[in-house]
């Protein structure tokens, strides 16, 4: 399967920038995700890759075919990328069968293929299945009713399951009656003999044209398979539904009509009717979102299953962020067109890139902790938090802050002389909706929204720091006193609000204990995985842990 990246690319209507010049790198076999709030870019991302939508500027090649590049005028239409596409909705004709819905999109194939002949593909693949009569009689047994009667549509399911066959070599394969003969193998030797005279004439038949059967079965001519361009023929159409029927579990269910299926198993059809053409990519625009929560995750785990069956690569756009950490090898996450972190999902969640991104990913969301402080000469930060409990921060690597922000202040200067030179090029269009720094939130009792950052004058002192709720421990002998402030207990674990002086801080305490309302606590900040950031820029510094003092 092939990589797909994204150079520059940039989607504009008039001056609002969907995508801001996204740089994007997709490897062969992976699961990536586009997370992020609605209007965010991650839809309009996965249809420009798609060809479902043409971006204003940039350079996307999947494999090594250019598919859309605005400087040499290249936008390869939908049909030749060979990409899938699952939708929000199920889009299944009502009126259609399952059988029909899947194999609706392969009747319209028509390219350059091998010439096959499948009589003799079909032979060979019988004088395989009779090498050993005994296991046929044995799956045509297995499916007989209560009344030891044979269940004619089990027997050609079960057949087509277990050899990997079209259902007109299953039907042929039962005629031969085999369980109803009781010298099982002079019969299937007869039967093998006759089927190897039709291949050997067959055979004969190419040879006589100076032509061959390869081990594909595919016409062969001075060493060349010979191609020419048609459509899939019946066979190939019932092998290719079957095969991915087989995939997603639905054999069952190839008679019915969408009406008469739940709402997982409509979803299990429409995922197999994308899978039919063997895409090299698949792309999925928020597919669970129609289902409960139940179903939602026994989806999911499916959808990973998928993933390692098919070898193919998924491009999943998802809001839910639990979706997002539980089945992406990469998560994109993009803000207001712009991309905000590219890693692994445990990477962005222990390691954001930046206050957005600590804040959007993780449930129940992460505490912010307003700091004031200077690096001591050990490598330590000393830092005033929640209106004057002193701490120590301890970074988990090297960090030296004076150098840190004149790296920042070189950086910040960069993208301001870049954006003068954009608006000197008369082709530039001002972006509408700005890029603003992200407004964190601190948790407080008596909270004033309007009182976000807001007339404060900030320094290279000023920093954030991010604790995730798990981190935050009650135990007899925390250093810092706090009251409980809410309890929502869920069995394993309860997740607690706790109140220190004006502030409020989120806690995730594994354990069947409920905790009272009211109830005086201690409580200690126990990780390694503490983020610290810089206020002015809202930028990761650094991880280590804390020591209250």
């Amino acid at each position: 399967m092939p990589n797909i990246k994204l150079t520059n690319v940039t989607k504009r209507w008039g001056k609002y920038y969907a995508v801001d010049n996204l740089n994007l790198d997709i490897e062969d076999n992976s699961f990536i995700t586009l997370l992020g709030p609605s209007g965010c870019g991650k839809t309009t991302t996965l249809r420009m890759i798609a060809g479902l939508e043409t971006p204003t500027t940039g350079r996307i090649t999947i494999g090594d075919k250019v598919v859309f590049d605005s400087e040499q005028g290249i936008n390869m239409p939908p049909n030749k990328r060979r990409v899938g596409f699952l939708f929000q909705n199920y889009a299944l004709w009502p009126n259609m069968t399952v059988y029909d819905n899947i194999a609706f999109g392969l009747s319209n194939v028509k390219e350059e293929l091998p010439t096959y002949n499948f009589s003799y593909k079909n032979t060979m693949k019988l004088i395989e299945i009779l090498s050993n009569p005994k296991e046929v009689i044995k799956h045509i047994e297995e499916c007989r009713d209560k009344n030891n009667k044979i269940d004619l549509n089990k027997v050609l399911l079960k057949l087509i399951d277990t050899y990997s066959i079209s259902t007109l070599t299953a039907k042929t394969l039962f005629s031969y009656n085999l369980h109803e003969v009781k010298a099982t193998q002079d019969a299937a030797n007869q039967i093998t003999n006759d089927l190897t005279k039709k291949a050997d004439e067959i055979r004969a038949s190419y040879k006589a044209k100076g032509q061959e059967l390869n081990e594909e079965c595919a016409v062969v001519d001075r060493g060349k398979v010979i191609k020419t361009i048609r459509n899939l023929s019946k066979e190939e159409i019932d092998l290719s539904v079957r095969r991915v029927a087989r995939i997603v579990k639905i054999g069952m269910f190839m008679d019915r009509y969408p009406a008469e299926l739940s709402g997982g198993q409509q979803q299990r059809v429409a995922i197999a009717r994308t899978l039919a053409p063997e895409p090299t990519v698949l792309f999925m625009d928020e597919p669970l979102s129609n289902l409960d929560a139940k179903l939602r995750l026994e989806m999911r785990y499916e959808l990973q299953r998928l993933h390692v069956e098919t070898g193919s690569t998924f491009v999943y756009v998802t809001h839910d962020q639990m979706e997002a950490m539980t089945l992406a090898t990469k998560i994109c996450l993009i803000n207001n067109g712009i991309l905000q972190q590219y890693a692994a999902p445990l990477d962005v969640y222990n390691k954001p890139n930046n206050l957005f991104v600590a804040d959007f990913v993780g449930n129940p969301s992460v505490n912010f902790i307003e700091a004031k402080g200077k690096q001591q000469e050990d490598g330590s930060i000393a830092l005033s938090i929640l209106d004057g409990i002193n701490a120590t921060f301890k970074p988990s690597a090297a960090i030296n802050l004076r150098k840190w922000f004149e790296h920042r202040n070189t950086v910040e200067d960069e993208e301001i002389e870049v954006r003068q030179k954009s608006l000197q090029d008369k082709r530039y269009v001002e972006k509408g909706n700005k890029d603003e720094a992200f407004k964190y939130h601190i948790a407080k009792v008596n909270y004033d929204e309007f009182d976000m950052q807001e007339d404060k004058v900030i320094t290279d002192e000023n920093f954030v720091i991010a604790v995730r709720p798990e981190c935050v421990s009650i135990t007899e002998s925390g250093d810092v006193e706090g009251i409980i402030y809410g309890a929502m207990p869920t069995g394993m674990e309860s997740t607690v609000k706790i109140r220190v002086g004006e502030f409020l801080l989120t806690g995730v305490i594994f354990g069947n204990v409920l905790y009272q309302i009211g109830t005086t606590v201690h409580i200690d900040i126990t990780s390694d995985n503490i983020t610290l950031y810089d206020q002015k820029s809202g930028k990761y510094i650094v991880s280590g842990s804390i020591q209250i003092m």
